[in-house]
């Protein structure tokens, strides 16, 4: 009955929350952290690349202590039309808690399809794994984030290993500063930068950033704004 009740939070929370269209999640490198259990959250964000532009809908839910399951997906606006392109199922599993001056780590697999580059209309499929670990210093002064993993590349039928690294730097009350620089075995590092503000304390939140490609002057730059919620427990 409680996963019954899950499925269809994570399937109803994009049409109880239209006001998301323009959102984000700012980081690529996972953290050691779940929503609460019995919990909900929305993470939303809009990316604006060089041709197009990205607007993403991941919702939620966490069925369990230390578990959650996220469901959603994008809508890419390329040339004035507009098209599904990306579907996403996850599951996150916490080994040990992040707390205050210590660590957590825990393990994420999940499958995202994605249109194919020969605009055949079918979708083709991407499975992936990885290990995220976070670690907080100096009371939460600095948190520090990697992950090490695997994505399997079902087109080309090759595996690459993928990597991450991100930070979290308190600058005020509510703003945090967040940088990171994530990619894979075969080809150069992207690298994000950008601000986090809590509008509702652990309830609302934005973000914006700046993204590109190592050595890479304007190509394959973006920027993003995005809108975070988190509920109270909900059953």
């Amino acid at each position: 009955m409680a996963m019954t009740r899950l499925c269809r939070l994570l399937l109803l929370l994009p049409t109880l929350c239209p006001m998301l269209a323009m959102a984000a999640r700012p980081m690529i490198t996972d953290d050691a952290r779940v929503v609460d259990p019995n919990s909900c959250q929305l993470e939303s964000w809009a990316k604006h690349n060089r041709d197009s532009t990205e607007y993403w809908v991941l919702p939620g839910c966490s069925p369990r202590e230390n578990l959650e399951l996220t469901l959603g997906g994008a809508v890419t606006r390329q040339d004035g039309e507009s098209q599904n392109s990306d579907l996403m199922l996850q599951a996150k599993l916490l080994f040990k808690q992040l707390e205050t001056n210590s660590y957590g780590y825990g393990l994420v697999v999940g499958h995202a399809q994605h249109p194919r580059l020969d605009n055949n209309s079918s979708m083709i499929g991407n499975t992936y794994a990885y290990i995220p670990v976070s670690a907080s210093f100096f009371s939460d002064k600095l948190i520090l984030h990697t992950n090490l993993g695997a994505l399997h590349d079902k087109e080309n039928n090759r595996t690459d290993m993928t990597w991450g690294l991100g930070s979290e730097i308190p600058l005020a009350n509510k703003l945090d500063l967040i940088a990171e620089t994530y990619g894979d075995h075969r080809s150069r590092p992207y690298y994000q930068a950008g601000l986090r503000y809590w509008l509702v304390p652990e309830r609302v939140q934005i973000d914006t950033t700046y993204g590109n490609r190592m050595h890479n002057n304007s190509d394959e730059r973006w920027l993003s704004i995005g809108l975070r919620l988190l509920s109270a427990p909900l059953w």
